[in-house]
């Protein structure tokens, strides 16, 4: 059952208060939940509610509380995915798996090879943040990820070489090492921001490979085959977590 994110001023004592209009008309017009039907709230602080819908009026609905509980549902990892922007459906796809992975946040990176224009990318931001947190709807997770304003590759790495960050590029060539290598030879510490790059569709340009090897960027592959870039970003996003959960990471 999806989750519904509340505010915490929405509770009192025993009972949620739903007065927001858009959320009364999507779970009682919409969905048409009735008198007596258990449903799920998440607030800010990432307490999780499970309700029973009690009184309905025609524009609210009220809600008393059968238990609460601080979620544990989110990634115990500070990682983020910065990629370069691709065309809407697979974008909003990588938005979407993202967000399902456990990600903090997602970046969106304007590249040479971008297949969307950067101008197209600051009209999209909002749109973005709007369908990662329906996907935290989905998927019940307790916290949410923060779709960032677009940034140029080169002023990414420029911005994110210092202090308690690791940035770790997925590339489908000029690497031949895995990730289980790379993090056999270099700790991540789990408190670090770990930035997985992602490139479009078309690869990184080799302007790009020198800006790499300029910063002493870790080129990881993901193996012989050649993905797709939202495949790519699932495959590195899953790669990580599961080093993560197989005690690689330390």
């Amino acid at each position: 059952m999806p989750h519904f994110l509340i505010k915490s001023t929405d509770v009192f004592e025993n009972k949620i208060e739903i007065k927001d209009k858009d959320m009364y008309k999507h779970i009682i017009r919409v969905m048409r939940m009735k008198q007596n039907e258990e449903i799920l709230f998440l607030d800010e602080n990432e307490i999780r509610y499970e309700a029973e819908i009690n009184e309905i009026n025609h524009d609210s609905f009220s809600c008393i509380i059968k238990k609460q509980y601080k979620s544990e549902r989110k990634l115990n990892l500070n990682i983020y995915l910065a990629q370069s922007v691709l065309n809407s459906d697979a974008q909003v796809s990588i938005i979407q798996k993202a967000t399902e992975l456990g990600v903090k946040g997602i970046i969106p990176l304007y590249s040479e090879n971008c297949s969307v224009k950067e101008s197209t990318i600051k009209l999209k931001i909002e749109k973005w943040q709007k369908i990662a947190v329906e996907s935290v709807k989905q998927c019940e997770r307790a916290d949410i990820p923060k779709v960032y304003e677009e940034v140029k590759l080169e002023d990414f790495i420029e911005n994110n070489t210092t202090g308690k960050k690791q940035i770790i590029v997925f590339a489908e060539r000029n690497t031949t090492k895995n990730f289980f290598q790379f993090i056999r030879e270099k700790k991540i510490d789990r408190n670090e921001k770990i930035l997985i790059v992602i490139g479009p569709e078309g690869g990184f340009s080799d302007r790009e490979f020198e800006l790499f090897k300029r910063n002493n960027l870790p080129l990881i592959t993901l193996g012989n085959l050649i993905y797709r870039a939202d495949t790519a970003a699932v495959a590195a996003l899953t790669t990580v977590i599961n080093g993560v959960n197989y005690g690689q990471i330390y």
